[in-house]
């Protein structure tokens, strides 16, 4: 199935949730749904960013019948998700795709926030929080829809097989994720995560008719790039692929019919 026809079947009335639609692949993806009519929260943290994004899209596309909306959300701030989710349900009674977009790569230093290794703590442990808040509403929602249309998709990485430890997470003796002495490792185990997370969700909630899968992006030039060290930049400079290239891929894992029951908990690579 090629990209236009996975368009094509966006429907009026669809609503779904991108974090991280401001930028990059997210912001892409969030325009090619709008063209659609679809309706789309760009959820993330910068609010001047999302606007922009909001309205640049709005302007490009006229016609369009969807509706753009900006969700305030820090996925490392754990209570603001779920003041997310409550302004989320008190305006939508329906969500039909959850693309956990959005995505921090301190390849330069280790960070923590609020307590947390921030790699983990916004790539992971965010992304699961929210789906999880969000699991009564995608509940309903594949209740009365196309089988296989109501999915929760997770942004992984080659990082998660380059960089993680082995067995791609390893735990503390309190049995929480452990966090590393390098950047990269915490990076490459936060990926990993997605990718274990798309696979529990599709076991756990599989029975519910919602799909669960974790896919790659490629290389692209994002500002994920922003953490990097100069000596990164320039060696990853000539293998970098323009970020359209990752909504392709994000909108096969949340919108193809190739994806099935049976492919629930599948990793997606391009």
């Amino acid at each position: 199935m090629d990209t236009s026809e996975m368009i094509t079947q966006i429907q009026y009335r669809k609503v779904h949730i991108g974090t991280g639609g401001y930028a990059g692949c997210g912001f892409e993806l969030v325009k090619m749904l709008y063209q659609k009519n679809a309706t789309v929260y760009v959820a993330g943290r910068t609010a001047s960013k999302a606007k922009k994004a909001i309205t640049a899209i709005t302007e490009e596309f006229p016609t369009s019948t969807g509706r753009l909306e900006y969700l305030f959300l820090d996925l490392t701030d754990l209570p603001s998700i779920k003041e997310a989710v409550n302004i989320f349900n008190s305006n939508e009674t329906r969500l039909d795709v959850l693309t956990n977009n959005t995505g921090v790569n301190t390849l330069s230093r280790t960070k923590y926030c609020h307590g947390r290794e921030l790699n983990l703590s916004n790539n992971c442990f965010g992304p699961f929080l929210l789906s999880k808040l969000l699991l009564p509403t995608l509940q309903r929602t594949a209740a009365s829809s196309t089988p296989g249309s109501v999915r929760v998709t997770w942004a992984a990485s080659i990082a998660a097989v380059l960089f993680s430890p082995t067995y791609g997470m390893t735990f503390d003796h309190h049995g929480n994720p452990k966090a590393h002495s390098t950047a990269l490792a915490n990076y490459g185990q936060s990926k990993a995560g997605n990718i274990l997370l798309a696979v529990e969700f599709a076991r756990r909630y599989g029975k519910h008719g919602i799909l669960s899968v974790a896919w790659n992006p490629r290389n692209l030039k994002t500002e994920l790039q922003r953490h990097a060290t100069s000596v990164q930049k320039l060696c990853t400079t000539g293998w970098l692929w323009p970020s359209v290239y990752g909504a392709y891929t994000e909108l096969y894992s949340g919108w193809s019919s190739d994806i099935t029951a049976e492919s629930n908990g599948s990793y997606i690579v391009p």
